[in-house]
């Protein structure tokens, strides 16, 4: 099978959302996160699942189609942190704590908006154990195998909450995904890329067979100069 490279991935995928009009709220989906018509029997899907039941803390991208997960966390009694676009702020996560927020506001409390008002920002090392992390995805496949939109931030969360052992092996990670989403395209895996253990789309639940290694902290050596100057936590642990 011919190897394409990542950004050959989601120019595909974004291009057949497109054509199957199953794209939503923000466009263009292209260069994002894309948000999905179905976002909400997906978010179903993962919120009756047992590694989303069992969960007590769970880690989930701010990007829209992923707004579902974060209103269901919070109505099932969970703690939801959130990181700061781009993790430009010492404390560039955003706890939202159902004990803390009114029931009537957790649709805004989900909302990048509406976590800076109901939320409470956290620094990594006060972070607590994760059980659970949702990764925005633009392409995956059945393996595991998980594009985001090019940033690398979600990769580097994980690293940064695998250095301070926020997280560990038993830590499930899953996505929330369009149909179109799910590709039989290979890609190159980069050693700070994360696996994925779960995929839920609207009418699929993917258990991923035997995922790649996770990365076992910052990959120093392979970092971005713009994200080391640009990202304050990384001055910290570095």
């Amino acid at each position: 099978m011919t190897i394409v490279t990542k950004k050959e991935i989601r120019d595909q995928v974004w291009d057949e959302m497109q054509s199957q009009g199953v794209g939503r709220f923000p466009f263009p989906i292209k260069g994002r996160i894309p948000n999905f018509k179905g976002a909400e029997a997906a978010a179903e899907r993962l919120a009756e699942h047992p590694s989303f039941l069992e969960a007590k803390t769970l880690k989930c991208n701010p990007d829209a189609p992923q707004l579902p997960v974060r209103l269901n966390a919070l109505r099932q009694g969970k703690t939801v942190y959130m990181a700061v676009p781009r993790l430009r702020e010492k404390e560039c996560f955003i706890c939202l704590d159902p004990k803390t927020i009114d029931p009537q506001n957790f649709r805004k409390a989900v909302s990048i908006r509406g976590s800076v008002k109901f939320g409470k920002p956290v620094a990594p090392d006060a972070l607590p154990f994760i059980d659970l992390i949702v990764a925005g995805s633009v392409a995956v496949r059945k393996n595991g195998t998980r594009a985001g939109k090019g940033g690398g931030y979600s990769d580097l969360e994980f690293g940064i909450a695998t250095q301070l052992k926020r997280v560990d092996p038993k830590t499930t990670i899953v996505t929330t995904v369009h149909d179109a989403q799910l590709v039989t395209g290979r890609w190159k895996i980069e050693p700070w890329d994360i696996p994925l253990d779960w995929i839920f789309t609207p009418s699929e639940t993917v258990r991923c067979k035997n995922p790649h290694a996770r990365p076992k902290g910052v990959l120093w050596n392979r970092l971005d100069p713009d994200m080391r100057r640009d990202i304050p936590i990384l001055d910290e642990l570095g």
